[in-house]
């Protein structure tokens, strides 16, 4: 089928797009913008989709979706996440490996990537556990996983204890060039903890867990990327002082990367409130100024991409003391409407607010999406800026509603997604 999207305002920051121009689809691709390529309306029948008033760009790449299967099915399930995705506009997303069971075979890996083979459904990149079952003891078969499908390797919130183990895994993984994403947090530093360790927790007497906790992991994460070549990928930092450790590792030419929550870029410690078990989070909601570094440094081009870290959690896991309540917000459908606001208060051009969720992550995953360019697959968000909604237990399609939003009134609200130029979702009538 042929699609013309028409009077929309493009933007394509991987291409330096942004203006009122048409786009034009056919048999999943794009094939032109602007002009109708020659012979486009011959011998078939071509559809329309009117974006007056809406802002077209590339679908949104999340580098961080917990779809919860296998194994965790009573929090949610692939249809009702898929279907979150495209409600917000995400048509990649990278699944973290801590399934149960882990990733960690190459038969668990062809069969969620089997399972999310439908037109609706993002298209899903896993990432592959570094060791076997997540334990941080033995190296997984990471040649093996690549081949199935996984597009990088890590650990989750799994602490590999023994450096000597993850020293081998980081020189295999150098070896065939593979990313290796790894999450930075001393697991001794932060037992027991469930907040940041500032004020707040002291006052509501809840256990923290210190910035050092970040650092400690992040020097010996760099230092053994400095030691092997590896690329590494930092996944959600959290704090001031973990952003410039990246930095300057990177001004020493060290191959590292990172990411942040969006949640991350907007609330804090204080948002905790009295015990709200919506903000028990992993890495922490830590201090303002930790905050403003993360928005700064996202900003500046330190962090190099905005995910949703996606976590679907069960009401029963979410009504229970604070210091009991699993952690992890469900992200998928507010991960555009969170970033458009980080852009519009930090005053940025919307193509680099919008590069931030969609050409620097595919970047990362090393992936064909992401852009708007003629000959890449049409998958397409088309969202209008100035809708604006209140997040809410019912509009989220997501079965986690576990989210610190609740009740928050955000403005960009997505319209049409577009998966190789399958309509995955309608919201027009909203």
């Amino acid at each position: 089928m042929k699609l013309q999207i028409m009077n929309g305002r493009l933007v394509d920051p991987a291409n330096k797009i942004d203006r009122q121009s048409d786009l034009f689809i056919a048999d999943g691709r794009i094939v032109a913008v602007g002009a109708a390529p020659a012979g486009f309306d011959d011998n078939a029948t071509v559809g329309t989709i009117d974006a007056t008033d809406c802002v077209v760009c590339p679908g949104l790449v999340d580098l961080s979706a917990r779809l919860r299967e296998p194994g965790y099915e009573y929090k949610a399930t692939l249809e009702s996440e898929m279907a979150a995705a495209a409600a917000g506009g995400v048509t990649s997303l990278a699944c973290p490996p801590d399934t149960d069971p882990p990733l960690d075979e190459p038969g668990l890996v062809e069969m969620l990537k089997h399972r999310a083979r439908l037109p609706e459904f993002a298209k899903v990149y896993p990432v592959g556990a570094l060791t076997a079952k997540l334990e941080g003891t033995h190296i997984t078969e990471m040649a093996e996983l690549a081949e199935a499908g996984c597009v990088a390797f890590g650990q989750a919130h799994a602490a590999v204890v023994d450096t000597q183990v993850l020293l081998r895994a980081m020189q295999y993984a150098a070896t065939f060039d593979f990313p290796v994403w790894l999450s930075p947090q001393d697991p001794f530093l932060a037992r027991n903890g469930v907040a940041h360790d500032g004020e707040v927790a002291a006052r509501l007497g809840l256990v923290g867990i210190p910035v050092a906790a970040e650092t400690t992991a992040l020097g010996t994460l760099i230092l053994l990327a400095q030691e092997t070549g590896v690329r590494l990928h930092i996944t959600r930092i959290s704090s001031a002082a973990g952003l410039d450790m990246v930095r300057i590792a990177r001004e020493q030419g060290i191959a590292v990367s990172c990411d942040v929550a969006v949640h991350q870029l907007h609330l804090t410690d204080n948002d905790i409130g009295y015990f709200n078990p919506h903000a028990r989070l992993i890495p922490p909601l830590r201090s303002q100024r930790d905050r403003d570094a993360l928005r700064a440094g996202l900003a500046a081009g330190i962090i190099n991409a905005v995910c949703s870290d996606h976590t679907p959690v069960d009401d029963d896991g979410k009504q229970v003391p604070f210091g009991e309540a699993e952690p992890g917000a469900t992200g998928l459908e507010l991960l555009l409407p969170l970033t458009l606001k980080w852009g519009a208060e930090m005053k940025l051009p919307l193509a680099d607010t919008l590069s931030r969720i969609t050409a620097d992550p595919a970047r990362l995953l090393g992936i064909d999406g992401g852009q708007l360019g003629v000959g890449a697959p049409a998958d397409v968000c088309i969202f209008d800026p100035r809708a604006d909604f209140r997040v809410s237990r019912e509009n989220l399609k997501s079965q986690g509603k576990n989210t610190p939003f609740l009740g928050h009134h955000l403005s960009g609200q997505v319209r049409y997604t577009l998966i190789d130029g399958f309509l995955a979702y309608d919201g027009s009538w909203n």
